[in-house]
């Protein structure tokens, strides 16, 4: 099997006003927001020809996304080879929330941890990711 999770591919977390949270980064820290966040912009170490990239996106607090999770935040690893790996997950008695969903920037799904923190396994392809993103922010 490929590596697992290859890195935080975002973060997610729940809040009263999300405009009202992300306006407040963008203002004090500098975070380039836009509907959904931000995408942290990098360099893979291995090819720094390729860009990756983890999102930070603050949610409604009433927002279902998590489910079955009541947990206040989520967070996406990026990993490799999805198919294989939740193969590999059901096999080691993990529990898996829903079907591999395939978009047109990576497939996703969802498990939960033994403390009951809802995980997104996000299998990416960046380069599409690269041209669908528009608040982003650059080190």
């Amino acid at each position: 099997m490929k590596k697992r999770v290859t890195g935080i591919g975002g973060i997610f977390f729940k809040v009263k006003d999300p405009d009202k949270t992300k306006s407040w980064y963008q203002t004090h820290l500098g975070l380039n927001t836009d509907q959904y966040g931000t995408a942290f912009e990098w360099r893979n170490s291995e090819k720094p020809e390729h860009k990756g990239f983890t999102q930070w996106s603050p949610m409604k607090e009433d927002t279902t996304y998590f489910n079955p999770s009541k947990k206040d935040f989520m967070i996406n690893y990026r990993v490799e080879n999805l198919v294989e790996l939740v193969s590999g997950l059901k096999a080691e008695g993990v529990i898996i929330l829903d079907e591999i969903e395939d978009t047109e920037y990576g497939k996703f799904v969802h498990i939960l941890d033994p403390d009951g923190h809802s995980i997104e396994l996000w299998e990416p392809i960046d380069e599409v990711y690269d041209e669908l993103v528009v608040g982003r922010t650059k080190n």
